[in-house]
């Protein structure tokens, strides 16, 4: 397995070599790109597991980088970052071919059913570049949720993944302070902190993933802190709060304090009293009063640039929603088509090519009813699935169903299937909550067969 392991990556990196050979010169990131891109490999002979976890670690801060390393051959935009996303899905491949005994099955046949739909908006795209892009960063989301059943081998291997998930977030919090240094306190109600991601709301709700987990860590029985390590995590969770507050991402607000608010009513009570005091705190922050206050203003439809986002929102759903003709409802018009068509039907784009900022609006009108049905069964599944965590580790269930509830509240007002890193993220604990689940749900002789495999 190992020979052929090598080589394959042997091949990924000669055809590699040529391409990155005439578009290194001059840029110093791009430079160190093939010799990163050695190491992963090395890496990747070595351990898969441990590749995927370093990934994993380090991703969340990658975008700034990544995006500095790409480059366009003849029309197709290539760089690090779309390597790293051939290699997770390369090693989801390989671990399932190494013990096909853990593949999830169940849970993978909801997940068939989406990408097979979504396969079909390849073909009918109207920018196939683009659909292939799309469509790989939905596999690599695949990738990384089936990767996460072989992540976790016992009940307890689900805190080594709440772990790696939070370690992650060390540098672009503290990226996000300097951000925030370099900013200057002075005039915050302009700011919106982004730190190494490509966008504030990315960052807002990934900083949701994190805040879930970080309660997990300092709740659970089974994540066993040392006195010193629960009272940095303990100051950490206010850090973390402050800077979903400067991402001034209303949505992430929303879904942090549901969720939050859930949490209270069925574990702990006495946190609804610092739920109720939260809004009044956080509306002394200028910038989180002027994002609260604009949505009382600029609702009438005159312009984009006279609108507030929510009701920019509105009228971009309305307008798509409305141009989808009956015979292209069963199967849309192709992955990638709304930003495609959006200066089209759009009459507020001013020629821009926007997204639907709502994946329920935006995989029907690429997808069509039946995508939207695959994704709705999809969830339907997840949430089957997480249930059986409940016997084995309530609050864990709580986390990883909240976390899907969480997803659903944001992707209704914005483009969340395009946030790679973010996505990574949350299938990564979706399916480490799913893999302790489905561990729970097996017959016991189908548990210990399965164990005796993956001695």
């Amino acid at each position: 397995m190992l020979t052929g392991g090598a080589l394959i990556v042997a091949l990924a990196v000669g055809l590699a070599l040529p391409l990155y050979a005439d578009a290194m010169a001059g840029n110093p990131v791009r430079l160190l790109a093939l010799p990163a891109l050695l190491v992963l490999a090395i890496i990747f002979l070595y351990d898969r597991l441990v590749l995927l976890a370093l990934v994993l670690l380090l991703r969340a801060a990658g975008d700034l980088v990544f995006e500095s390393t790409r480059v366009d051959l003849g029309g197709l935009a290539i760089g690090f970052g779309g390597l790293v996303n051939a290699f997770v899905i390369l090693i989801a491949v390989l671990l399932v071919a190494a013990r096909p005994e853990r593949f999830p099955r169940r849970i993978a046949s909801a997940w068939a059913g989406f990408l097979v739909v979504a396969l079909v908006g390849v073909a009918l795209a109207p920018n196939l570049g683009d659909a292939v892009r799309t469509y790989l960063g939905l596999l690599s989301y695949f990738a990384v949720f089936v990767s996460a059943f072989y992540f976790v081998k016992g009940e307890g291997d689900f805190k080594v993944c709440v772990k790696l998930v939070l370690l992650s977030s060390l540098l672009p919090v503290a990226y996000g302070l300097a951000e925030l240094a370099m900013h200057g306190l002075g005039g915050l109600q302009a700011f919106r902190m982004k730190s190494t991601f490509a966008h504030p709301n990315i960052f807002a709700f990934y900083l949701t993933l994190v805040l879930l987990v970080s309660l997990y860590a300092l709740k659970s029985p089974a994540v066993r802190l040392t006195p010193l390590r629960r009272v940095l995590l303990t100051a950490y969770v206010p850090l973390l709060l402050g800077e979903l507050l400067l991402t001034q991402t209303r949505s992430a607000w929303v879904a942090c304090f549901a969720i939050f608010a859930l949490y209270a009513l069925l574990f702990e009570r006495r946190y609804l009293v610092y739920l109720l005091l939260a809004p009044a705190l956080a509306l002394m922050v200028p910038g989180v009063r002027e994002r609260v206050l604009d949505l009382g203003s600029g609702n009438e439809v005159v312009q984009y640039a006279k609108l507030n986002s929510f009701a920019w929102r509105l009228q971009i759903w309305e307008f798509g929603l409305r141009w989808i003709r009956p015979e292209n409802l069963p199967l849309g018009y192709g992955l990638g088509a709304f930003k495609h068509f959006a200066p089209v039907f759009f009459p507020y784009s001013g020629g821009v090519n926007f997204g639907a900022h709502n994946i329920y609006v935006q995989i029907l009108f690429e997808l069509g009813a039946i995508g939207l049905a695959a994704f709705a069964w999809l969830v339907a599944r997840l949430f089957a699935s997480l249930r059986h965590m409940a016997a084995v580790d309530r609050l864990g269930a709580f986390v990883a169903i909240a976390l899907v509830v969480e997803y659903l509240i944001i992707s209704a007002s914005d483009n969340i299937l395009s946030y790679l890193a973010f996505n990574w993220y949350v299938w990564f604990v979706l399916g480490a909550a799913c893999a302790v689940a489905a561990g729970r749900a097996a017959p016991a002789g189908a548990v210990t067969r399965a164990q005796g495999g993956a001695a």
